[in-house]
Formats: structure tokens, sequence, C-alpha cells
């Protein structure tokens, strides 16, 4: 059998549970007699049934004796641990599954090997390593979280065919089209948390929401040294949480709370392990310059998103330079181009093909 050729359905079944498993990651299953599927599965929602619970699930009731004969495949390790759902590789040695295919381990400090160590002991064959470098990229988020113990940062700006970020006046003013808008809406839904600076937050009042595409709303994380930022703007709204970093007090007002930090160099490293702490797996940061550069400048980032509209400026504000990166691919959005980067020191590489 083809082993990539399930493993890359494994992919698209994950994929349709974007932006709503995390922390948990994004798993498909395909349950496969002599070259045949005869059961697909995918993680839908953190909470719910695994992937491989839901394959067998969707295995007709008349091809259920087929499953002591066939393979499994699956993007990442079947857990062992009871979390919200008892161990998937009890389960599947409890089908009597006759082989499981793997891409990744589980780096999860309850799951790492052992998953495979319970398939191995039912007596199931188990091959890994299939798409490995692919199924990383996929569950790149997951990965960072568990590897490296912070959120996987995404950088995305817009600049002007010209290379400047705003006006010199930083007032606001529109670089991209509406689709390159709509994207950017649609990843607010696949992220965990949503960062911009002060002086973005007070020029630009932004809502730092997914208003244009259906889906859940990120933490919204925005810098206010001085706690200068009017209670009138739309970050203080009800429409999402809202964790106002500053200089002078901690506390909670409803969906807003309030986290004293000091704003030096320790500030983004500091932000990052509260985020790690409280199980935010993602974070893509907005704006402004200022703050992008620093993200730049720590080395902390994974993935930049840098729309370049077709207009001109003149003067203004530069927009960031990225030094360290390999260019993963260019691609149009209407009349604006999208270029997509990966810091060439994350382990997690870009595969030609896959989503972003």
């Amino acid at each position: 059998m083809d082993h990539n050729e399930f493993m890359a359905q494994c992919f698209s079944l994950a994929l349709r549970g974007r932006g709503f498993t995390a922390p948990n990651p994004m798993v498909g299953a395909v349950l496969v007699y002599k070259g045949v599927v005869i059961g697909m599965g995918w993680h839908h929602k953190y909470g719910a049934r695994h992937a491989e619970i839901d394959c067998l699930e969707n295995v007709d009731e008349a091809e259920r004796h087929l499953v002591p004969e066939s393979t499994l495949y699956v993007n990442l390790e079947p857990c062992a641990h009871h979390g919200k759902t008892p161990p998937c590789a009890e389960r599947l040695v409890q089908e009597k599954v006759k082989e499981v295919v793997i891409a990744n381990t589980d780096p999860f400090e309850q799951v790492n090997g052992r998953g495979i160590e319970l398939l191995k002991q039912g007596g199931i064959a188990v091959t890994t390593g299939i798409l490995e470098k692919e199924a990383s990229w996929l569950n790149r988020r997951f990965f960072c979280f568990h590897t490296l113990k912070r959120p996987y940062i995404i950088l995305k700006w817009a600049q002007t065919a010209d290379g400047i970020f705003a006006p010199a006046d930083r007032s606001r003013h529109q670089i991209t089209g509406g689709y390159s808008q709509l994207l950017v809406h649609k990843w607010r839904t696949e992220e965990a948390a949503v960062m911009v600076g002060g002086t973005t937050a007070m020029n630009d009042n932004p809502q730092l929401t997914a208003r244009l595409i259906q889906g859940r709303q990120p933490l919204r994380i925005v810098l206010d040294r001085r706690l200068q930022l009017p209670h009138t703007h739309d970050v203080f709204d009800k429409a999402a949480t809202t964790w106002i970093v500053n200089e002078q007090r901690d506390g909670q007002q409803g969906n807003v709370h309030y986290f004293r930090a000091a704003f030096d160099r320790t500030l983004l490293p500091v932000l990052m392990q509260r985020l790690y702490e409280s199980q935010f797996l993602s974070l893509i940061v907005e704006g402004g310059a200022a703050l992008l550069d620093s993200f730049l400048e720590q080395g902390l980032w994974d993935e930049a998103r840098v729309f370049t509209g077709s207009q001109k400026l003149v003067t203004g504000i530069p927009a960031p330079v990225l030094t360290e990166a390999n260019l993963a691919f260019n691609t149009f959005v209407e009349q604006d181009t999208l270029g997509i980067f990966v810091n060439k020191n994350s382990p997690f590489t870009y595969m030609q093909g896959m989503e972003i």
C-alpha cells in the first residue's frame, strides 16, 4: 500500500478541525482494508472524541468484521492517557487492529512513545515516520508548545510596494484590499491569541476579532504601559477576552485582565511564559512596527506573513526587515502579494504543497 497517499488523507481530515482543537493537536485517521478505505475520522473540537475513535465509529456495521485485518493511518501517535477521553491506544488494541501507521510521535509528556508501546504490547504492528516533516508542519503550534515551552509565534504586517509600514503621522492607512482583510480574520479564528502594541491600539482602535469569518475569537493582548487607553476603545468590549499588559497593576474587570510586567527586554519572554502556562498554543502579532521589530530583534518568532500592496507612500515608517528568514512561498491575494516566511532557526520546516 502507498503509505504516503493514505497519510496525506489524514492531513486533509485533520485540517477540518483547524481553529477548534487547541490545546489539542489536529489529527486525522484513515482505516484501510486491502487498499480500500473503510473508515475515516478526525478530531472535531477540543473535548470531542479523538480521530482514531471517530474513524472506528464511522466504519459501517457491515464492514466491522474487517477491522482486525485493517491498517489504521494517523498523523500523530495515539494517546495513552486518560484526559477528556479514554486512551486511543487501548481502544485500538481492543479492536485488534492489525497495523497502525504513524507520522509523528507525540511530544506531550503523558504520551511521548507510550501509545506506541501500548500498541506493540497489544500485538499491533507499528510503522512510524511516514511524511514526518509534513506532519510536523501541520501541527507546528502543538509541537512548538510542547518542545519549546512557548506558543508558536506568527508575525503579520502589511507594507506598501516601497516598503512603508504606515504614514509618518501614524494615521490609519489601508494598504491591502478586502480579500486580504478577510484572510486576516480567518487567521484570527485559527490562532489562540492576537497581539498589538500600545501605539497601534491607541491610534487605530482595532477590535482584534474575527468579524468577517465565523469561528472562535482569539484572546486579545494589548500593551498599555501606563494604562492610557480609553475604556471606550473596542478592545474593552465583551466580544473576546482581553489581556492589558502594563507596568502598574494586576487584576480583572469582567473579561479584561490586567497583567503587570516590566517593559524591558524581559517583557516578551515573560509574556510568552504566561501564555504557555495558560495553555495558549499560538500567537499572531499584528503590529505596530516597534513591537514587530522587538520580536524580530530577540529572534522570538517562527513564521511571518507579509502583505505587500500595490501602492506607494514614498515616506513614512519603514516596515520591519526580515533577515533570519527563509521564504516558503509567495502568492497573489487579488492585487496584493502575500509572502510566507519561516525563521531559519525554527525546527519546523515548511514542506512544499502544505497549507499554512
